[in-house]
């Protein structure tokens, strides 16, 4: 029977399948998280429809890339504020219910393009507000020995999602578009989203709020500033986020690094993404290993480890000639990620007071996007002026090197606690 309580002993995943409201949470970010991937690829099927006949289809990608990243940049700080201050339940439910009417509505309203960059920045806004509220839920399900499964689980499914998520969005899509021509498409889609709003429905947790925030008005600015400032105060909450959005460049970088190794290895350009693909999968695999034995890996230094594993293997690239090493590789660099990711995002859950998550989730969602999104341009003129294997190498080192800095800045923020 699952109940409702947080788990109390650490025995991996066994234990949060106990978890009912642990459980409704996870499968209802699953499910909204496929939705996220679907919906962007729905979007770019869609501007055929949008555009005027004459138009350059590259001209629409780029806006609609735009229209959907700007919000990124722009909100991703001011959700977490707000998670602050509004229920997480409320947030996370509501953001999905309003993503999914707005879906259905698309079919009715007039084809013109501002109409699909609206709707796209719209949803893209909106999800900015679910992130932040869904990481500063789970410690509220799971208490501080069940972290490290927990987030072993939400990274797991996380990267199982965008994998899935774009191998069969093209094929769902076109499957419902076959039993309802002109609508099929938006409904999968916004039903997606619904049905992640149902599942977290019945979710039930008791939050810690203070009477003196919920009255003051809201500065986002102010808040935002505070929020930073205690980042500052708090080093090993501000080094374990340094070590996440670290991680977050280098899988950016690596998907035009991608691009030139599936060059080398005389591939057709779309085939890159069986390589991120295949990263995605090591991570999968590296964070079911923390969420069978992270109990016992605890006091072992796993984001050196990981480091040291994707610089290993960012170096071994170089020499790599032919494509299932090459995808073996990535798998195992994948692995390293997940050893980096997991627990400092545990310990980020676990050092920061609930009444600061909102904000500190905001800021790391803020910097993650920022990660995910500048490493694009740089890691393309890097590689167009020094070749790949250069690149290669200096990204080798680099993530070497900041593995060492980070434990070793770690251990001293934690002999100075001490």
């Amino acid at each position: 029977m699952l109940h409702n309580k947080p788990t109390t002993i650490n025995h991996g995943f066994a234990a949060l399948v106990k978890n009912r409201s642990f459980m409704l949470l996870w499968i209802g970010q699953l499910i909204s998280q496929l939705a996220d991937k679907v919906f962007f690829v729905l979007m770019i099927a869609l501007l055929k429809l949008y555009l005027p006949i004459n138009s350059g289809g590259e001209d629409g990608r780029f806006y609609l890339y735009m229209a959907f990243t700007v919000p990124a940049m722009l909100f991703g700080s001011v959700g977490g504020i707000i998670v602050d201050r509004v229920p997480k339940k409320l947030i996370m439910v509501g953001s999905d219910a309003v993503r999914g009417v707005l879906m259905i509505l698309i079919p009715f309203l007039p084809r013109e393009f501002a109409i699909l960059l609206f709707f796209t920045f719209s949803i893209s806004t909106i999800t900015q507000f679910f992130a932040p509220a869904e990481q500063a839920a789970i410690p509220l399900l799971v208490k501080k020995e069940g972290l490290m499964a927990a987030n072993a689980l939400f990274s797991s499914t996380m990267m199982a999602a965008l994998i899935i998520g774009n191998a069969v969005a093209t094929p769902m899509l076109n499957w419902f578009e076959s039993f309802n021509k002109g609508f099929g498409k938006e409904l999968v889609v916004g039903c997606l989203y619904l049905l992640s709003a149902l599942i977290m429905m019945p979710i039930h947790f008791r939050e810690h709020r203070q009477i003196n925030q919920e009255t003051a008005p809201i500065n986002p600015w102010s808040e935002f500033i505070l929020g930073l400032r205690y980042l500052k105060q708090n080093r090993l909450v501000w080094n374990a986020m340094l070590q996440i959005v670290t991680l977050y460049c280098v899988f950016a970088a690596l998907i035009e690094l991608a691009i030139g190794m599936a060059a080398r290895l005389n591939l057709a350009p779309e085939e890159f993404s069986s390589f991120v693909a295949a990263a995605g999968v090591g991570m999968v695999i590296g964070a079911a290993i923390l969420g069978h034995f992270g109990h016992r890996l605890h006091h072992k230094p796993l984001p050196l480890i990981g480091f040291i594993t994707m610089a290993f293997s960012l170096g071994l690239f170089i020499f790599i000639d032919n494509q299932p090493l090459a995808l073996g590789l990535c798998i195992f660099l994948g692995i390293g990620a997940a050893f980096v990711n997991v627990p400092m995002q545990t310990l980020i859950q676990q050092q920061t007071p609930p009444e600061m998550h909102g904000k500190v989730f905001g800021f790391q969602n803020h910097a993650i996007n920022i990660a995910l999104t500048a490493p694009l341009l740089i890691t393309t003129k890097l590689v167009n002026a020094f070749g790949l294997s250069v690149v290669l190498l200096g990204m080798s080192v680099f993530v070497g090197a900041i593995g060492i800095w980070s434990w070793q800045n770690t251990r001293k923020v934690l002999q100075d606690v001490i």
